[in-house]
């Protein structure tokens, strides 16, 4: 028996020996395994990347597409609402005009004349409050960025090149001009020779 247990025990021993060298041959094919896939890491790593860059490119086109497309509806309800105060001001000046209407029958000329003016010191207000301005130039010098000259016509009361008469006032909007004062600019008078 002794012999039997001595040759199990040599058995063990080698299957131990075996057992560790098959471990290390692993190790060795694991190392070499890891250098394998160490040179497969570095490409792993740049499609990881690559994906994730992908990625983020889509998302940042479709943000970019979600803005310009809400910049699109911002500005085309900012064209579709921009005077909204100003046409809710302006009710006032009609229900003035309206009210100034219903009372022509019974009311005199001169009640008429006032609830006229009355009217248009609303709507001059409401111009003024929105940087609508009037251009009244009698007198002013004539300058063709904000003046129209209809004719022109000598004087002697003013200046050559001064505006003589307004036929029709202008307006600017917060310095921009939406309609030229229609004038008539005062030219030199013709000396005659009397001979």
């Amino acid at each position: 028996m002794n012999g039997q247990t001595e040759h199990r025990d040599d058995e063990i021993r080698e299957d131990e020996n075996d057992a560790t060298a098959a471990a290390a041959g692993q190790e060795n094919a694991g190392e070499n395994q890891t250098d394998v896939t160490g040179d497969l890491d570095p490409v792993a790593d740049l499609q990881a990347q690559v994906e994730e860059n992908w990625n983020k490119f889509v998302r940042a086109t479709a943000e970019l597409e979600n803005v310009r497309k809400r910049a699109a509806r911002d500005v085309d309800n900012a064209r579709k609402f921009a005077i909204e105060r100003f046409g809710a001001d302006l009710l006032d000046v009609r229900d003035s005009l309206e009210m100034g209407l219903s009372t022509v029958e019974s009311a005199d000329a001169e009640q008429l004349r006032i609830g006229s003016e009355a009217t248009l010191k609303l709507l001059a207000t409401t111009m003024e409050r929105f940087g609508i301005q009037e251009l009244d130039p009698q007198g002013e010098p004539f300058d063709p960025q904000f003046h129209e000259a209809m004719t022109m016509q000598p004087s002697a009361d003013v200046e050559a090149g001064s505006v003589l008469t307004v036929f029709q006032k202008g307006y600017t909007l917060n310095g921009r001009l939406l309609r030229p004062a229609r004038v008539v600019v005062a030219a030199e008078i013709a000396e005659t020779d009397e001979n």
